[in-house]
């Protein structure tokens, strides 16, 4: 039995059968307006191939890091780093060519993985910038520092790309306000307390990671969270692109995708987190609102908005 509190997605497969129906299966290419807000129940390697090129705004990839885990019963586990790089290989060539000329592709790592991919990434795309966010969790080790980070990889098909600064800014508490002639100098004076918009660095540290008593939090082990999404969606796609996630788990770019008015498609091998990405779909449309992110505003960590 689960506390009260505890609003963890952890339907299995025998009660959400349901959830799980309404995944598209690819078997032959469709066009892009059938593809269009799915979710996709097959293995990557095969589908990919069958989706449309030059069709995707935005790429979000979170693929396996080459770690040892269990995924929904199956294990991915760790390669040799020649290894790891085929396989990254693989997935490239097939991922890259779906993406519009101006779009973006954002490519998640560890620290370790990175030193792989982020190389790889640099023969198809323009690299802009590697971000840097703190996920808090990690486990403690003997003989080395705890990993409590991980990296995005930020790479772009062309020169000319969507890149909107003003819907990621953070507002940022004013503990030392500077006025010129009395006026306030680069924060603003609200209800809630004093602000100020900054631009977005590429070194993260409001980002909090799904726990037992959030309402996104699944049993997928190594579940994103949406503010981070949301982050990449709004900067890099505006309303109506469509943002692709080839290696979806349980659902989130999909999700906050949707919660941002953009299409979305992913694809998910996993029955059990195919049916956990639209359980999600469905509560996204009663509960549009996303952890950290409100009336249109990224808040910094541990700051309420004016109610």
């Amino acid at each position: 039995m689960k506390a009260k509190r505890n609003k963890t997605i952890d339907t299995p497969l025998s009660e959400g059968q349901h959830f799980l129906e309404r995944c598209l299966r690819l078997v032959e290419p469709l066009p892009l307006a059938e593809l269009s807000n799915q979710v996709i129940w097959g293995d990557s390697f095969e589908v990919l191939p069958l989706l449309p090129p030059r069709s995707m705004d935005l790429i979000v990839v979170d693929p396996p890091y080459n770690l040892r885990k269990e995924y929904a019963g199956q294990t991915f586990s760790k390669l040799k780093a020649q290894r790891y790089a085929e396989y990254t290989q693989a997935w490239l060539q097939l991922v890259v060519p779906l993406l519009k000329e101006g779009g973006s592709l954002y490519l998640c790592c560890d620290w370790e993985s990175g030193l792989t991919v982020g190389p790889l990434l640099g023969q198809y795309l323009k690299i802009r910038n590697r971000i840097t966010w703190q996920r808090e969790k990690g486990r403690g080790a003997n003989r080395n520092w705890k990993n409590g980070l991980e990296d995005i990889w930020f790479a772009t098909q062309g020169e000319e790309y969507t890149f909107n600064l003003e819907a990621v800014k953070c507002r940022r508490r004013v503990l030392a306000p500077y006025r010129h002639q009395g006026l306030p100098k680069d924060w603003q004076e609200t209800e809630g307390g004093r602000y100020r918009d900054t631009c977005p660095s590429n070194l993260w540290d409001d980002i909090t990671v799904p726990f037992w008593s959030m309402a996104e939090n699944t049993a997928h082990p190594t579940q994103k969270p949406e503010k981070l999404l949301a982050k990449l969606i709004l900067a890099s796609s505006n309303p109506g692109d469509l943002v692709f996630d080839p290696f979806l788990g349980s659902g989130t770019t999909c999700v906050v995708a949707k919660k941002l008015g953009r299409r979305y498609l992913g694809i998910e091998k996993s029955s059990q987190y195919c049916l956990w990405a639209q359980e999600r779909l469905e509560r996204a449309a009663q509960d549009p609102t996303i952890q950290g992110y409100t009336q249109g505003i990224f808040w910094e960590r541990n700051t309420l908005p004016p109610s």
